[in-house]
């Protein structure tokens, strides 16, 4: 049943990356500026490679989450590699949270007058809300788990 369970997160976690791929592919071409350029123009815009530059923290991060549900179903939890995994996922929370805070404050300094920028920068702050959560969570979680190794390795010592 636990590794039917850690299967499905696996897949879910999977899914997740195809749809986030999926997003990142098709988003450009439906902008609204977007429907009187070629594609090159398109996928060379400064801000869509931005964005892709950002994703790779995100794709890293749900990389570091499959393997760390692979350890779960292993019965590996307890290991250093688990500890590794969730601080990975905490650094790519953070680095995920502060590229969209600059790439928000970069679009309330330079957006044009006739542009109305709140529904990107309420999207910036859900978003960074979102990763600060994250990667606290993992940083409660790596301490956690961290403590747990390290009490396992003092009882293993323990005669």
């Amino acid at each position: 049943m636990k590794t039917i369970s850690t299967v499905f997160l696996q897949a879910v976690v999977v899914l997740i990356g195809i749809l986030a791929l999926v997003i990142l592919i098709r988003v450009p071409l439906t902008e609204g500026r977007a429907t009187n350029l070629d594609l090159l123009s398109i996928y060379t815009d400064p801000f869509i490679l931005y964005g892709y530059a950002a994703s790779i923290a995100f794709f890293v991060a749900l990389y570091k989450a499959f393997r760390l549900l692979g350890y779960i179903g292993q019965n590996k939890i307890f290991s250093p590699e688990s500890v590794k995994a969730l601080k990975g996922i905490k650094f790519c929370a953070i680095i995920l949270g502060t590229l969209i805070v600059a790439a928000g404050v970069y679009i309330k300094i330079f957006h044009s007058k006739e542009d109305d920028p709140a529904g990107f920068l309420a999207i910036c702050i859900v978003t960074t809300f979102v990763s600060i959560v994250v990667a606290t969570a993992t940083a409660i979680f790596e301490k956690l788990l961290q403590n747990a190794i390290d009490m396992k390795s003092e009882n293993d010592l323990t005669i």
